[in-house]
């Protein structure tokens, strides 16, 4: 059997205040519970640690360097809990985020700046990778990332989510038609974004899902790229709504086949399971969630 941490603390309180009775009653404890704890910890150790009669308390000797080993060490782990804990607690100090570079930089610049103003005394740092960054390794206090979270070592917690719609420049369209039916874009040049191929389409009028493999003009890992090629008008694309809503408004890119729309993608404030959250974290993702929750484009809408 080993012994526990708060057995080793209790000792520590009995040799400095040379008694069970005293120590029992500054950690208000029964005295009874005291004598237990110590008779299980010399168990444990396997020696007496106090000589003990009504009338006199020492230490043995084993008692002596026990205590001159561990308490020391018990005082900078008490000192260390209780500075964290405070930490935890303030609303100032860094603050490590994880975000995909594309919704950071879009729709969601302004936030950050809200937040700062909000909050002056909270560092910031911003990790922005469209790559899902490990959260232990790099010491991420809480991250935003969008679709499905498979690692059930994380905490989520749903803020938002994003149509996906197909696109095209007018341009395109003006030189290659429009496609009216869903089989017809086999005579399209297509543009993927890479987690999105093959394209698994559902229909808003009748419920049916289709998925439908093409092969595309450009397959790519970058929705920012794929973007840059639609409004280029180089063929249709599948795309978010966070990254078309402003070209779709300014009239670069064009609704393809309305009727039909790609698969949801969910927006998720993630944290490591079993980390607490500190004030700052907490914070930041009720601000979070408070901020994408008055974004339409964010819950879902679209525009025409």
């Amino acid at each position: 059997m080993k012994p526990s941490f708060d057995d080793l603390a209790l000792f520590i309180q009995i040799a400095r205040r040379r008694s069970l009775a005293a120590a029992a009653d500054y950690l208000q404890l029964p005295p009874a519970t005291v004598t237990r704890r110590l008779k299980r910890l010399e168990a444990a150790l396997g020696y007496q640690l106090v000589r003990r009669s009504a009338r006199h308390f020492s230490l043995t000797n084993e008692g002596e360097v026990c205590y001159e080993h561990y308490a020391g060490l018990l005082d900078e782990l008490e000192q260390t809990g209780a500075r964290l804990s405070r930490d935890s607690q303030e609303m100032s100090g860094l603050l490590k985020v994880s975000a995909p570079t594309n919704l950071a930089t879009g729709p969601l610049s302004p936030m950050w700046t809200a937040f700062m103003r909000r909050y002056p005394q909270v560092r910031l740092e911003l990790m922005l990778s469209n790559r899902t960054e490990d959260m232990l390794e790099k010491r991420i206090d809480i991250a935003l990332r969008i679709g499905p979270q498979a690692d059930s070592g994380l905490y989520q917690k749903r803020l938002g989510w994003v149509a996906t719609r197909l696109v095209a420049a007018p341009e395109y369209l003006q030189r290659a038609g429009r496609p009216e039916r869903l089989e017809l874009l086999q005579h399209h040049q297509t543009l993927m974004f890479k987690q999105f191929s093959p394209w698994r389409l559902n229909n808003a009028d009748t419920g049916k899902q289709v998925d439908v493999h093409l092969t595309p003009a450009a397959l790519v890992d970058d929705l920012a790229l794929v973007l840059q090629f639609a409004c280029d008008g180089l063929g249709v694309a599948l795309l978010p709504m966070n990254e078309i809503q402003q070209p779709l408004l300014s009239g670069q890119l064009q609704l393809v086949l309305p009727e039909w729309f790609g698969p949801q993608r969910d927006i998720f404030a993630v944290w490591p399971d079993g980390k607490l959250l500190s004030a700052r974290a907490r914070c930041l993702r009720d601000f979070m969630q408070e901020y994408i929750g008055r974004e339409p484009g964010l819950q879902g809408a679209v525009a025409e």
